[in-house]
């Protein structure tokens, strides 16, 4: 059995949801690490060919970026992304597009900015990171610079 695995079953829980939560951040993260393991073995392997002058592959792992949270759905994950152009995930996302969707939804059901973090809580959980207010308002930009696009498109 694994230290994680051994963790989530020997510490006593808050609730039933935690151990949800944390079986479910347990998944995502392992495969989430296994897709990332693949995706940079490819990439070595293909690369494998490109030699320098002294016969060193040009193309070899480097080690892994500092630490982040990336916000999701299900819950926050920790991740040590590989130094590494990843197509999986991006090196600025911190959280899920399906978080970054409630933004205009909470619009649409007439959510001030200032009581996001509380809709957030309440959908994710009490230690849901928040959206600040100068990360709706981005949003919100980004938002009506589609919606007037969509807009103006041409119906033929």
């Amino acid at each position: 059995m694994s230290g994680v695995v051994r963790k989530l079953v020997q510490e006593p829980l808050k609730s039933p949801r935690d151990a949800r939560n944390d079986v479910l951040r347990f998944g995502a993260t392992k495969l989430l690490s296994e897709a990332e393991i693949a995706e940079v073995q490819a990439y070595i392997e293909a690369a494998s060919h490109e030699l320098d002058d002294k016969g060193h592959r040009m193309v070899v792992r480097n080690g892994y970026h500092e630490p982040r949270t990336i916000q999701t759905g299900l819950a926050d994950i920790e991740w040590r992304a590989p130094r590494f152009s990843s197509s999986i995930l991006s090196p600025y996302l911190r959280r899920s597009k399906n978080i970054e969707e409630l933004v205009p939804w909470f619009y649409l059901k007439g959510i001030s900015t200032g009581g996001f973090q509380e809709a957030l809580s309440a959908l994710l959980g009490a230690d849901a990171g928040g959206l600040s207010a100068t990360t709706v308002t981005r949003f919100e930009v980004g938002f009506r610079t589609e919606y007037e696009a969509w807009n103006r498109r041409s119906l033929d």
